[in-house]
């Protein structure tokens, strides 16, 4: 059973810690798989937005301890990260754990020196100071999340949803991070970055022609798609549509359509059942040269190497 840590501190929100606790602390029955043990860590009592004061029962001694460490965003991004926190981010890293930071939690691992020389995400309104603060990381404005193995950092709140069940694919595979999605009604992966939140905060009503083109293409992966044919299903001129699906997924229509492949052949592979060019049939890639190409690219492994490292997590 993997031990999940997730640090509690005074003047925090506790949305991204119920983020954290819906994925990892909720015992999962139905899944069959070895779940997690969550604990909630604190350097004594805190207070929470709303006025509310919480009494964690394990502390940074606890955090560390951890094969996962969680650190929701800062309070204030512009106010030192108490060495306590520090030391024990430090000690959790020397000692092989898993880190990952919500929102301006990227703050707190950059104070402990655990993101110079890596690529790094934070929520894109402190992007700036945290590259001015901490020269040495590079900051990804853009993406959602970034994944460095053994450290993890994501933007926004929401997007702290998006690296929860990105664990719990790394840990467990697609289909059970597929059924925690469910569970927790959102995507399983998300395409696009936060410039799209940044760029369109507001979309247009007729988005949801787009929406529905999506829905069909999801249904029918292994069709031949082409941009034309999804804009005559949302009844678009070729032009309109490319804008709109930009508006919408913040990313194209084709790149779109090859991570939702990608993340569809998962389970495929997982399963072990089918060769490697019957999996990329089956998703609607036309050569397994093009589908080892698109996954290789997407996945940094290839979809050989990702099958075994399941089989040997398993």
């Amino acid at each position: 059973m993997r031990t999940v840590s997730v640090l509690a501190y005074d003047g925090m929100s506790p949305f991204e810690l119920g983020i954290v606790t819906e994925v990892f602390g909720l015992s999962r029955p139905e899944l069959d798989v070895p779940w997690y043990r969550l604990v909630i860590c604190a350097d004594g009592p805190v207070r929470v937005v709303g006025g509310a004061t919480m009494l964690a029962g394990y502390g940074l001694d606890d955090l560390a301890a951890a094969d996962t460490v969680i650190i929701p965003g800062v309070s204030d991004v512009r106010s030192p990260v108490p060495e306590p926190v520090v030391a024990a981010l430090r000690t959790a890293h020397a000692r092989g754990a898993r880190l990952v930071s919500i929102c301006s939690g990227a703050f707190a691992l950059a104070a402990a020196g655990l993101l110079d020389g890596k690529r790094a995400a934070t929520h894109w309104q402190y992007a700036a100071l945290l590259a001015e603060r901490h020269p040495a990381v590079e900051v990804d404005a853009d993406v959602l999340y970034v994944d460095d193995g053994d450290i993890l950092t994501s933007a926004g709140s929401a997007a702290g949803i998006d690296l929860c069940v990105h664990l719990v694919r790394a840990d467990h595979g697609a289909t059970v991070a597929n059924a925690v999605a469910r569970r927790l009604v959102v995507a399983p992966h998300r395409e696009g970055g936060q410039a799209q939140f940044i760029e369109a905060p507001v979309q247009e009503p007729t988005e949801d022609a787009v929406a529905a083109s999506m829905t069909w293409a999801l249904a029918n992966l292994a069709a031949p798609i082409t941009v034309e044919s999804l804009a005559r299903l949302a009844h678009l001129s070729t032009r309109t549509y490319l804008r709109r699906f930009r508006l919408t997924a913040g990313t194209s229509p084709i790149r779109w359509l090859i991570t939702q492949r990608v993340q569809a052949s998962l389970a495929l592979l997982e399963s072990g059942e089918h060769p490697i060019p019957d999996v990329a049939a089956a998703v609607g890639f036309d050569s397994p040269v093009t589908y080892r190409h698109h996954f290789t690219r997407a996945m940094r492994t290839s979809p050989s190497a990702y099958r075994r490292a399941f089989r040997e997590r398993g």
